[in-house]
């Protein structure tokens, strides 16, 4: 799955990349951050995300999920862990608004996100941001890596005047010299390419951003610094997370919460310390195994009554 600029594959649901207003923690360092938006039902008791019992087959009878349900908190990070195939990626097309579901509900920040239209849609999907597995796939090559930035602030309504001190501030804060925001996306690493995909995101300072195997293209050592990276900006800023990865060693490091998707259907779910230190399902375990070497005990089972 993969997000793109002008020129780039579709992306989330503002077109080629999105991005919003925060939530009010801390978010006035923000560079992206737009004037005067009410964060509505995120700053609320409802969840910020709520799915509910999602359900979505594909031409062919292929059932991608089977009853899926998660919900995530102003400032929350889940992580969603399974193999290819298991359904990750369908799940976070639902969320972003790119498919709708065949049954249950997709709500966030109150909305149903596939069926928003005109400026209520851009408002609403400005806070949901997406940062994809492939950077270099998702930038168009034709494009300065700052201009890519610009083109999600533009895209938001930002005056022509202010984006260049905004592109400027937003690699500041990822971590990259101003200066690479003249570099095309073949003069860059692939480190420094998912840091202007995660600037891109931040362009409007989102709510929740859903990144989906966002290291998984990267070596071990980039990799610990992207989720250094996302982990800091979460702290800093507020950000809620769906983090989308086949690796529970990668989602520990960023997710509170785990959910483990086996063909469609969550396996198991819950605290992220737990998940790892005693995975209920053998489904998981096996998971765990595949990320670290090591076999973890199975949770105790409850004593019957």
């Amino acid at each position: 799955m993969s997000a793109g600029g002008p020129g780039g594959s579709p992306g989330g649901p503002g077109g080629a990349q999105t991005g919003g207003a925060g939530t009010g923690h801390d978010r006035g360092r923000d560079p992206g951050r737009g004037p005067g938006r009410d964060p509505g039902p995120a700053t609320g008791r409802a969840p910020l995300l709520a799915v509910e019992q999602a359900v979505k087959r594909y031409p062919g009878g292929h059932l991608a999920l089977d009853g899926v349900s998660l919900r995530i908190a102003a400032g929350g990070a889940t992580g969603l862990v399974g193999e290819s195939g298991s359904g990750k990626s369908t799940l976070a097309r639902l969320v972003l608004g790119l498919l709708a579901p065949d049954a249950g509900t997709v709500r966030f920040a109150g909305h149903d996100p596939y069926r928003l239209r005109g400026r209520s849609a851009r408002d609403v999907r400005a806070r949901l941001q997406f940062v994809p597995q492939n950077p270099r796939g998702s930038l168009n090559p034709a494009l300065r890596a700052g201009e890519a930035v610009a083109f999600a602030l533009r895209v938001h309504g930002t005056p022509r005047v202010e984006r260049a001190e905004r592109v400027a501030e937003l690699f500041r804060q990822v971590g990259l010299e101003p200066g690479l925001a003249r570099r095309r996306p073949r003069e860059l690493s692939g480190g420094q390419l998912q840091r202007v995909a995660i600037a891109r995101a931040l362009a409007t300072g989102p709510d929740l951003v859903v990144c989906d195997e966002p290291t998984s293209a990267l070596d071990r050592g980039v990799q610990a610094r992207v989720v250094d990276l996302l982990t800091e900006l979460r702290e800093r800023t507020g950000l809620a997370y769906l983090f989308i990865s086949h690796d529970l060693a990668v989602v520990r490091h960023l997710a509170e919460q785990v959910l483990v998707l086996r063909h469609g259907r969550v396996v198991e779910e819950g605290p992220a310390a737990t998940v790892w230190d005693a995975p209920a399902d053998p489904y998981t375990r096996a998971l765990l195994a595949a990320a670290t070497g090591r076999t973890a005990p199975a949770a105790p089972r409850p004593t019957p009554a």
